[in-house]
């Protein structure tokens, strides 16, 4: 069960055989961003599979801008702890990261949309949270 509790709001309880539909689906803002997150701290082959997917799904949309910054991040981060290479594909040269970012040009060569930034980032909130508590 993943339990995500938003800034003033009530405490939601999503089953972890649901994770992937919720996160496909991208139904409310801002909760990809978290369920991201949960999968990132319960860090199992499992989750990875749902990021990739997310990641199949959402990146040749250039046109989408959901939180695929915050799935790669994820994704990279349960790499280096599973010692896999899902993500290698994503962030390869003219890779479909790189087709996503680029579709913005505001968005290109900021260093925020790098895939080192976003793993540091993951890494940061991983981090914090599980200085709060346990996954």
């Amino acid at each position: 069960m993943i339990t995500l509790t938003g800034s003033g709001g009530p405490t939601r309880h999503v089953p972890r055989t649901h994770r992937r539909p919720a996160l496909l689906a991208s139904e409310f803002c801002f909760s990809g961003s978290a369920y991201c997150l949960a999968l990132a701290r319960f860090g199992t082959h499992a989750d990875a599979e749902i990021l990739t997917a997310y990641l199949d799904h959402y990146l040749p949309r250039t046109d989408l801008r959901y939180d695929q910054p915050a799935a790669l991040g994820a994704l990279l981060r349960l790499d280096a702890h599973l010692g896999t290479h899902h993500a290698d594909r994503f962030t390869q040269p003219d890779g479909l990261w790189e087709q996503w970012v680029n579709a913005l040009a505001h968005l290109r060569d900021h260093p925020a949309y790098t895939p080192v930034e976003r793993r540091r980032w993951t890494d940061l909130q991983c981090d914090f949270a599980n200085g709060w508590t346990s996954p």
